[in-house]
């Protein structure tokens, strides 16, 4: 069995397709194909197959996922050995927009500035999608702001709870019982489906049988924060993506009565016998700068 076989499988695991694998790794697409039927006659069987046109992984195929990434984990180890406490290489990360663009500047910088030889790739997704990023092997570590979770293959840090805000135009009504009237036409701005700030308020609105609002759905926190200062309507958003603008009277939060379910920021890295070693050296920067942001606001 030959490590290419096992990581052009992985390639074909992580972007869905021969033809997706071989432009990754720079193969034909009958490199590919051979590759994977040497590996299947080895394994015994089958390792995807198609359904209406689309690749699916077997059985065997989603058994050999996780013994393929050991294997390729413990070959990037020995490789390393001389250098194993080097820190270099390229570092995936997962952020939702929440985080990245309120919390994880400096975090870069100064990671950045630490470790030269890491080059960082981060990607922007919902909590959903990082996690699955994660699981699937796409990027090394996810963030999340997400309700309490427990996920077995990960190793899990809970940053810090996420204070969760309505807010609305300086210049409209005061508490959020006036946008819930009948005859209110003000929008709820809010940002892509599978947002878990914007699945808790929604969900929040259904058990309590509380009016469902129009919604305007835009593509990014900035593009909602300058649409609800235009007096459209409100948002619900993470406190520190609007404290800026609270601070600076172009927003306000509303008073209302709601008890909402508490969100928390949240680091996860997969389970491996092998850590990247530049996934670690992030992670401990982002356990310190949490904690050292938490000693300076008590």
């Amino acid at each position: 069995m030959e490590i290419r076989h096992l990581v052009t499988f992985q390639a074909i695991v992580e972007m869905g397709s021969y033809t997706g694998a071989a432009a990754k790794l720079g193969y034909t697409q009958s490199t590919i194909t051979t590759h994977i039927q040497a590996l299947e006659q080895e394994i015994g069987g089958a390792l995807f197959s198609y359904e209406k046109r689309n690749l699916k992984l077997t059985h065997l195929g989603r058994e050999l996922i996780p013994l393929a990434e050991d294997l390729l984990s413990a070959h990037d180890q020995i490789k390393n050995m001389k250098s194993v406490h080097e820190i270099k290489g390229v570092l995936k990360v997962a952020a939702p927009e929440s985080l990245t663009i309120s919390r994880l500047g400096p975090i870069i910088r100064e990671f950045s500035l630490t470790y030269p030889h890491v080059k960082i790739i981060l990607s922007n997704g919902t909590c959903g999608e990082n996690q699955v990023d994660l699981l699937s092997g796409r990027v090394d570590i996810a963030l999340m702001v997400y309700p309490e979770i427990n996920i077995e293959k990960c190793i899990h840090h809970t940053l810090t709870e996420e204070k969760i805000v309505l807010v609305g135009s300086h210049d409209g009504p005061d508490h959020f019982d006036d946008y819930k009237q009948e005859n209110s036409s003000h929008f709820f701005i809010t940002n892509e489906e599978g947002c878990s700030y914007r699945t808790m308020f929604e969900t929040y609105l259904v058990k309590h049988d509380i009016r469902s609002f129009q919604t305007m759905e835009l593509w990014s926190i900035e593009a909602i924060k300058q649409t609800v200062m235009s007096g459209l309507g409100f948002s619900v958003l993470p406190y520190v993506t609007v404290k800026e603008e609270v601070e600076a009277g172009k927003l306000k939060i509303l008073h209302h009565a709601e008890s909402f379910e508490p969100l928390y920021s949240h680091m996860l890295i997969k389970k491996k016998k092998w850590q990247l070693p530049a996934a670690e050296a992030f992670a401990e920067l982002v356990l310190h700068s949490f904690v050292r942001r938490s000693a300076e606001n008590q």
